[in-house]
C-alpha cells in the first residue's frame, strides 16, 4: 500500500517531523527534504542561508534519530545529478501513545 506524500517547496522543519511520526499510520510517507543533503546541511557548501541550513541539520539529526529509535523507515530516491528526494515512512508502533516520539528523543538527547 502506498501511502499519499506530503510535500514541501522547503524542508520540513524539526517539530513538523516530529509531529507527524506521532501521528501517521504505517506506511505513510513524509518527503522532508530535496536536495544534496550532505550539501544542503554543511555550513560555507551550502547555498541556504545560515538559518534555513541549520534548520534543516536539526530536521536531518531528527530524522536519523527517529530511525535509531525504530520510529521510521528512511530513504532517498534519485531524481538527478547531485539531486535527491529524502522521505520517512512511517513504521508500526506496538502500543505507542500519543507524543511518544517527544519523550524518545528527549531521552536520546
Amino acid at each position: 500500500m502506498r501511502a499519499a506524500v506530503l510535500t514541501s517547496a522547503s524542508a520540513v522543519s524539526e517539530i513538523t517531523l516530529i509531529a507527524w511520526v506521532d501521528v501517521a499510520e504505517p506506511g505513510a510517507r513524509l518527503l522532508y527534504h530535496h536536495g544534496f543533503l550532505v550539501v544542503d546541511t554543511t555550513p560555507n557548501v551550502s547555498l541556504l542561508g545560515k538559518e534555513a541550513c541549520e534548520g534543516l541539520r536539526a530536521t536531518a539529526d531528527a530524522a536519523y534519530r527517529l530511525s535509531e529509535l525504530g520510529r521510521v523507515h528512511l530513504y532517498q530516491e534519485r531524481l538527478g545529478p547531485d539531486r535527491f528526494a529524502y522521505f520517512a515512512i512511517a513504521r508500526p508502533q506496538k502500543g505507542a501513545v500519543p507524543s511518544a516520539s517527544v519523550k524518545q528523543l528527549a531521552a536520546a538527547a
